[in-house]
């Protein structure tokens, strides 16, 4: 855990699509003492969960072009010019209340940029499907065989320096976000550092890897821009 997050401001950017069962207990999980914003993107939700995200205490936009990269990226643009960002998904698989094991190493100076790797932790290998864990566990051996950097994990919940965020010109708008990220962290030099982080059964179905389709159409995308990475290398 950080000593003192002084002077350091922190937004935590959450997308979020139908997911009014999750985002309150997400909400209610992030430590208060760290997270200066909460942003929740509702990313074309039919459900409550703007109402409840607001009733959190969250401040709550919307991005109606579909894609986690397009609200990732929504979010961003709506931060109050934070020093450290935090990216957290809305399915409560992730421990929100780790977020200070993200952010310690920013403050501290050690690192740029932090992934909570599951697969370093505890649960992901019971709970991550199939082609999720070994969709994961190819991608990063495909950075590190292209682009020299040993990565153990794609794992959303993830810590960044935003001015080292805005170096790396994230684009994509979809599947790709978080490998795009950091493929490109690595090309930019950033201090890199990958923290252990717990993972649970998420609350719903998964709107990627909870399907064939979304699994397969992410896949592809993942290598997709493993490929395109490899042409600007």
């Amino acid at each position: 855990m950080t000593q003192c997050k002084e002077p350091y401001k922190i937004s935590v950017i959450i997308p979020a699509l139908n997911e009014e069962k999750a985002i309150g207990l997400v909400i209610r999980d992030i430590p208060r003492n760290l997270a200066d914003e909460i942003i929740v993107v509702d990313n074309g939700s039919i459900d409550r969960t703007a109402d409840v995200a607001r009733q959190a205490g969250a401040v709550v936009i919307r991005e109606p072009q579909r894609g986690y990269g397009s609200a990732c990226l929504a979010g961003l643009v709506f931060a109050d010019n934070p020093d450290i960002v935090v990216f957290l998904d809305g399915d409560y698989s992730d421990y929100p209340d780790q977020m200070g094991r993200l952010v310690a190493p920013i403050i501290n100076d050690e690192a740029d940029f932090v992934v909570g790797s599951r697969l370093r932790g505890s649960g992901a290998a019971n709970v991550l499907p199939p082609q999720a864990y070994w969709g994961n566990r190819l991608a990063v051996w495909l950075i590190h065989r292209i682009f020299h950097y040993r990565y153990t994990d794609l794992g959303p919940f993830r810590a960044i320096r935003y001015i080292s965020l805005k170096k790396l010109g994230m684009r994509d708008k979809n599947f790709g976000w978080t490998i795009e990220m950091q493929i490109n962290a690595v090309k930019a030099g950033l201090r890199i550092k990958e923290i252990p982080v717990h993972y649970r059964d998420r609350i719903g179905t998964s709107k990627i890897s909870g399907t064939l389709t979304g699994s397969f159409q992410a896949g592809i995308k993942i290598l997709y821009k493993i490929g395109l990475s490899m042409c600007n290398k």
